[in-house]
């Protein structure tokens, strides 16, 4: 592949290294390392900043600002519970910073179906790749997490450090990220295999894993209301209550289609008869 084109990767890469460690960095501390150092880096201090922002924020509203009226009183997680929450997703935020930035190597050196730019295949192509690369996502990710519950040892070593949490008034926003790194890894692993597959704007790429991050802090706010086809956190409260349900990420249709779904609506019919 042409190197000029192979540099616009890394001309938008080195931009977003210093438009996020030039604002909360001195340049002395970030500059003198390699790039995929600094990549991983800016990876890290984006993915904490949107963590503690979004979680706080998102507590803030639900807890406190709307008190009792999403949440009942008695389902509102503990500080102790969220302590150990952001403890947990720390540790591991090393670890999941690692994959972005392994992902950019490989776009960066021509060892995926990236392109730079919209205008290479036009909106129609662009669109239909979102669309295709998503879906793809989507069934891997569901797949992930449904062996991490159906292979033992996955579970045991693995998911099990993500499931402690498994009472509604245990599960917060914080926990979306409380997870064993490998298990984190794994769970982000469908990002990256499908730039083998799909023809994919290198910045959307990067966005939608970003969003990844955002849509899991989003799932476990413990709130229960119901947006279909959507999973949120109605949804993902009855999976780390029942482990055996809503495997999904964004979406209930590959629970649909793989005979996996719970829905709220009747999880508290069954309650009540």
């Amino acid at each position: 592949m042409d190197q000029s084109y192979m540099q616009m990767f890394v001309e938008e890469t080195s931009f977003s290294n210093r438009m996020v460690l030039g604002a909360v960095l001195p340049m002395s501390v970030w500059e003198p390392l390699p790039h995929f150092l600094q990549s991983w880096l800016r990876n890290f201090t984006a993915g904490t900043i949107i963590y503690f922002v979004t979680s706080s924020l998102w507590c803030f509203y639900i807890y406190y600002y709307k008190f009792n009226v999403y949440v009942h009183k008695d389902a509102i997680p503990s500080r102790k519970a969220i302590c150990m929450q952001i403890y947990v997703s720390m540790k591991g935020m090393p670890w999941f910073s690692a994959l972005p930035t392994i992902s950019e190597y490989l776009v960066e050196n021509g060892w995926s179906r990236c392109f730079p730019r919209i205008s290479d295949v036009g909106w129609v192509s662009y669109t239909r790749n979102v669309g295709l690369y998503w879906l793809l996502v989507e069934f891997g990710v569901y797949w992930v997490h449904r062996m991490c519950h159906d292979i033992r040892p996955l579970y045991k070593y693995l998911h099990a450090t993500h499931h402690v949490y498994n009472k509604q008034n245990t599960v917060s926003p914080f926990a979306g990220m409380a997870l064993h790194p490998l298990d984190g890894i794994l769970h982000s692993l469908p990002h990256v295999v499908v730039l083998y597959i799909v023809p994919t704007h290198f910045t959307t790429h990067i966005a939608l894993m970003f969003l990844d991050a955002l849509w899991t802090i989003n799932i476990h706010d413990n709130v229960n209301g119901k947006l279909w086809p959507l999973m949120g956190a109605g949804y993902h409260i009855i999976h780390h209550t029942t482990y055996r349900h809503n495997y999904g990420r964004y979406t209930i249709w590959m629970d649909r289609i793989f005979g996996t779904l719970c829905d709220p609506k009747k999880e508290d019919e069954g309650k009540r008869s």
